[in-house]
């Protein structure tokens, strides 16, 4: 079927070539964009003044001499009117040769038809791009998800909401630029390639620098970098940029995602708290205009103050385990498979711990909050509270279930933190995939010297995700990355496989392997 419809277009791009006409122009040109024609409609149709607009064709409709198509541009969609009177024959005879999908440039005067609708009265337009294969639309729009994640770009043509997603999407991460340069924050770069991943507790992918014949990680985090930009004498950075974990996927999780991360120096996570509170309000007000946003069967109240809750305490009173009581890595694998939780047996106690807090705990959390008083062993990179040195210095801002935040008073004694990344190698060691590594040339920076400095770092994908109530952090990323393999687009009349290219013809080989 899909063979046959671009074999017409196919015919009907030859026609264009063979009268002349150049189907895929480098230069165009408009005058206005439709939104900006609708605007001024009054104005421009009272002076008759001849306008220029461009985009893709949405729809036709032929009667007779008359031909009615829909163009669309991203602001917006008019009506254009071709009579044959209007414009010369060829040009008229020509319109046979486009289709759904082309885009074209169109010259006229704006008017009102007897329906009501604004019009632009076509007095002469220009092909700017032929298409070649027929949008879904022919199918009644994407059937498959999968197929929107892969081809987001026809989503986009055809979804109306995913488009505004996005553009709202954008205006979001504005909100965030700007609130954090309002509150004198410079924005900064550092790189993805790192010889040592480090920042978070997560397995990195890795890769090989050709020419200087090194193997590298890319970045789980953009921590331990912007740190050394503090020992430079910065004092309020951030940075919005790629991270990438190998690690599972889910509806919250993807192998790459947007972090930001940002360090404020002579402040502490006391003050972090004060100010993130302020930092979420705002830049949720100023994109959604309100602080109540509907997630699922909730509404998710932004409001300041947040309340703040202790990690033993509500870790007791939600699974019933006194996280003090069990002092080593033995004793707390044996109440965490009391949970009925699996248990993986090269974790060590911090990680048990949270899985156990990430099990019955974290769930229950739903409104706005702060966690606080983490246990030492979940937190290598947060300085010890000085009433209590088997806690953390941290906050994590937790929301609708999720960790949706996390910050510390950032560790800056380069003694205590070489103790801690030895922990965290001999964890390694054992057989902890995720463990932190030992970072020399990050314990040599510390050493000249770091300002105690406050530290939060949020994932703008997860975040973006609930507060636009989406099902899965897929919907609100261009182009997640998806498994290669054949995958089928259902349309209205079968099914059409869609070909990926010659890793998916390999994988299907061994899979055919596989069952023989």
């Amino acid at each position: 079927m899909i063979d046959k419809l671009k074999q017409a277009r196919l015919d009907k791009l030859d026609n264009i070539f063979k009268a002349g006409i150049d189907p895929y122009p480098a230069k165009s040109t408009r005058t206005h964009n439709i939104k900006k024609a609708l605007e001024d409609f009054d104005e421009l149709s009272k002076s008759e003044e001849n306008i220029t607009i461009s985009g893709r064709i949405r729809t036709t409709r032929v009667h007779g001499a008359l031909t009615f198509i829909d163009l669309e541009d991203q602001s917006g969609q008019m009506q254009l009117f071709f009579r044959k009177d209007d414009i010369d024959d060829e040009k008229y005879e020509m319109l046979d040769n486009l289709d759904m999908g082309d885009f074209l440039q169109a010259e006229g005067i704006l008017f009102t038809t007897k329906r009501g609708e604004q019009t632009l009265g076509i007095r002469d337009y220009k092909i700017l791009t032929k298409s070649l294969l027929p949008l879904p639309e022919k199918w009644h729009g994407l059937q498959d998800e999968e197929s929107r994640y892969r081809k987001r770009y026809l989503d986009l043509i055809m979804n109306k909401d995913t488009k505004e997603l996005f553009i709202k999407r954008t205006e979001f991460t504005n909100h965030v630029r700007q609130f954090l340069n309002n509150s004198g924050y410079m924005e900064v770069e550092t790189p993805v390639l790192e010889a040592i991943p480090g920042g978070a507790d997560a397995e990195p992918f890795t890769t090989h620098h050709n020419k200087l014949d090194i193997d590298l990680y890319l970045r789980i985090s953009l921590e331990l970098h912007l740190k050394r930009l503090l020992v430079g004498g910065f004092e309020k950075i951030y940075e919005i940029g790629k991270v990438f974990r190998n690690e599972g996927m889910s509806t919250q999780h993807l192998q790459e995602f947007t972090m930001l991360e940002f360090y404020w120096a002579y402040a502490d996570y006391e003050d972090l708290m004060s100010f993130v509170e302020k930092f979420y309000m705002e830049i949720i007000e100023k994109t959604f205009g309100t602080l109540e946003i509907p997630y699922q069967d909730t509404v998710l109240n932004f409001k300041a103050p947040w309340p703040r809750i202790d990690y033993r305490e509500v870790v007791l009173k939600e699974s019933g385990v006194d996280i003090d009581l069990y002092p080593t890595k033995e004793d707390m694998q044996k109440i965490v498979k009391e949970k009925g939780i699996k248990v993986d047996p090269k974790a060590g106690r911090g990680r048990l711990i949270d899985q156990l807090y990430k099990k019955l705990v974290r769930p229950k959390l739903i409104q706005p909050s702060f966690l606080i008083n983490q246990p030492l062993d979940i937190s290598p990179l947060a300085k010890k509270k000085d009433d209590d040195k088997s806690k953390v210095q941290r906050m994590q801002v937790l929301i609708a279930g999720s960790e949706i935040g996390n910050g510390f008073s950032e560790l800056n004694d380069p003694i205590d933190q070489r103790e801690r990344f030895e922990a965290q190698d001999k964890l390694r060691a054992e057989g902890d995939d995720e463990a932190q590594m030992m970072d020399e040339d990050f314990i040599e920076a510390l050493e000249y010297g770091m300002p105690p400095t406050a530290g939060f770092g949020v994932g703008i994908d997860r975040l973006f995700m609930i507060l636009t109530n989406q099902e899965s952090i897929r919907d609100v990323v261009f182009f997640p990355t998806m498994r290669t393999k054949h995958f089928k687009l259902k349309v209205e009349t079968g099914e059409h496989k869609v070909k990926m290219g010659e890793a998916e013809m390999k994988i299907e080989k061994k899979e055919s392997k596989k069952k023989k």
